[in-house]
């Protein structure tokens, strides 16, 4: 991955099998587009939130500030995920306040745990999205799946990284995109993380909150020595957020994106307070006798909710 941002040339070695991705990826859309695939189309509005790159840009906290836009608009909104990095017996599965990360995946929990709406988590999108009508959603948001051209959706919000971007600008496997840059153009907005935003993009900013504890009584002030802990899609964002609130990082452990915390690296951690990403509070296994999380909110600008109001009036389900 560190590759695909630094673009050195051996990359162009996997430039056949980037050419063969394309070939598959183009034929797969066009037997959705002309009906060869079957898709589902839900009987109330789909609203996508996803990325073209491999990796997380930001997406979760939007999909949080959705769900909580759409309830002041008067909706009753759920949230489809695939549920990445989790493991249910059965699905699709209904989360409740008792699921763990480890049956539906980190980005699920902190979802459901953050806006308490329904959550629903499985590999067929459209069943999942079936049975969120079932349990009296009139709005439906999915949780990344802007390639799961198996569901039919109405809004396309694509999230980007507003310092990394696009990378090399290629395809799997030699960049990271999962489509090309053309998919930009055929999408309701592109919502920059972090800036700075071009034009035509909407900048979101992520505010964050006071620290809430995973163990320990008194959180550390800004000023202080900690640890941070970050296994996020790009754990930079996380550690740089924490020096600008004031604290003095000791050491920085990131992770992959949704992998749990070994025993051996809380260890290497335990001298000073830990601080940890909301994520990974969801998944957090205990071992740290000073441990906070730093929740974060999306801003976005009064003409994003402008469009999406104009959007979704656009939207006509016989409701």
């Amino acid at each position: 991955m560190r590759a695909w941002y630094k673009a050195p040339t051996w990359l162009w070695l996997l430039a056949p099998l980037s050419a063969l991705f394309a070939l598959v990826s183009g034929l797969r859309r066009w037997l959705f587009r002309r009906g060869v695939k079957a898709v589902y189309r839900a009987p109330v509005p789909v609203i996508v939130v996803g990325n073209l790159t491999v990796g997380g840009n930001g997406k979760t906290p939007l999909v949080v500030w959705l769900v909580e836009w759409l309830r002041g608009q008067g909706y009753r909104p759920g949230v489809i995920s695939r549920g990445y990095g989790g493991k249910a017996e059965r699905y699709p599965l209904v989360l409740d306040e008792t699921t763990p990360a480890a049956e539906a995946g980190d980005e699920p929990v902190l979802i459901h745990r953050r806006t308490g709406c329904p959550v629903v988590v499985g590999p067929n999108r459209g069943e999942a999205a079936a049975r969120l009508v079932a349990l009296g959603v009139d709005i439906i948001v999915s949780d990344d799946g802007l390639q799961h051209y198996a569901l039919a959706r109405d809004i396309e919000l694509v999230v980007v990284d507003g310092k990394r971007r696009f990378g090399n600008g290629h395809l799997l496997p030699m960049g990271p995109l999962r489509e090309g840059l053309w998919r930009l153009g055929r999408v309701s907005a592109v919502i920059n993380n972090g800036g700075p935003a071009r034009a035509g993009e909407f900048l979101m900013q992520l505010a964050p909150g006071p620290l809430r504890p995973l163990a320990g009584a008194r959180p550390p002030a800004p000023g202080e020595r900690v640890h941070a802990l970050a296994g996020i899609g790009h754990p930079p964002r996380f550690f740089a957020t924490l020096e600008q609130l004031g604290f003095v990082l000791d050491r920085r452990q990131a992770l992959a994106d949704h992998k749990k915390v070994t025993p051996e690296q809380l260890a290497a951690l335990a001298s000073a307070p830990l601080l940890v990403t909301e994520k990974d509070a969801v998944k957090w296994p205990g071992g740290h006798d000073n441990a906070w999380y730093l929740p974060v909110d999306a801003r976005l600008p009064p003409e994003f909710e402008q469009m999406l109001l104009t959007r979704l009036k656009e939207q006509d389900h016989g409701d």
